[in-house]
């Protein structure tokens, strides 16, 4: 999904963008104003902050990646009717080690 490619370009910066930036970074092949709207979409969503610079905006990511990606999970999830075969089937497809990481970070929960 596109929006989810230009939150990934303003998570890895290591700053503001203007949508000039955004488009560069994902390659240069998408219209400057493909980005543009893209960009004012997140923004009116809240999912970018957005700030004048010269006669445009430069845009910041207002949510973290993870908290994104969590939230993402979390919708979908509430769209199911048995929740509890969708995470059971979830947890049997990660790998080792993220199921490890999923364990301790329960354990931590509980403790």
């Amino acid at each position: 999904m596109l929006e989810d490619e230009v939150l990934a370009a303003l998570w890895a910066a290591a700053g503001p963008m203007s949508p000039a930036d955004v488009q560069a970074e994902l390659g240069g092949s998408l219209a400057y104003t493909t980005v543009m709207t893209t960009l004012a979409r997140l923004h009116r969503k809240g999912l970018a902050t957005r700030e004048r610079a010269g006669r445009g905006f430069v845009y910041a990511p207002a949510v973290g990646e993870a908290a994104h990606t969590a939230e993402a999970m979390r919708d979908l999830l509430a769209r199911r009717s048995d929740r509890a075969a969708v995470l059971a089937e979830f947890v049997s497809r990660l790998s080792p080690d993220d199921e490890q990481v999923l364990q301790r970070l329960l354990r931590e929960v509980d403790g």
